[in-house]
């Protein structure tokens, strides 16, 4: 930051953008034909670049000069999200509340979810490319991965390979209610 609150912050909006698009350093370098280092000193402020240099940057993304700096970092600078913004994904005996609307140039899902009584992630085993995890809030679940089955309780947590075939249900009286997370997002 300059110190002058008129003044655009090229380097964090740069960031940012390659953020929300799902971009290293490295792979936006590649992509707009600059070097690595030219992209990490643009971001952290040690030069400015050209307007002809922001712009072979932002080819990389793509994006125009005209977005770049009518950006108003929105959806992107969004750190919190409370509990009335978290988005259903799904209905039924299942609840899966996402955080984050959008999660297009994002490596990571998070939800909450709820289970009733008896309900189950389907009759066919699940497999996605990722990892998940997960942490039992309450109640009881049974998880089955790559054909083995473990019950967890409150306070239990898991964290496998998403490629294996697996499988929840909730297996308690009450409602099973965890929080998870799985990358990439898988829905």
């Amino acid at each position: 930051m300059t110190g002058r609150p008129y003044e655009l912050d090229v380097g964090a909006r740069l960031r940012a953008l390659r953020l929300r698009h799902g971009l290293s350093q490295r792979a936006l370098a590649k992509r707009a034909g600059v070097s690595n280092a030219t992209v990490s000193m643009v971001e952290a402020n040690r030069v400015s670049p050209s307007v002809s240099g922001l712009r072979q940057i932002l080819a990389g993304i793509p994006i125009s000069l005209a977005e770049f700096f009518a950006e108003d970092g929105g959806e992107a600078e969004k750190v919190v999200y409370r509990a009335a913004e978290l988005k259903e994904i799904a209905g039924g005996g299942i609840s899966y509340r996402q955080v984050g609307s959008d999660l297009e140039g994002r490596s990571l899902q998070m939800l909450h979810e709820r289970y009733q009584p008896g309900a189950e992630s389907g009759k066919a085993m699940l497999s996605h490319q990722g990892e998940e995890a997960g942490l039992v809030i309450r109640g009881r679940m049974l998880l089955e991965v790559a054909g083995t089955r473990y019950e967890l309780g409150p306070g239990d947590a898991y964290f496998f390979d998403s490629r294996k075939p697996h499988a929840f249900r909730n297996i308690g009286e009450g409602e099973l209610e965890l929080v998870t997370a799985c990358t990439p997002p898988s829905f």
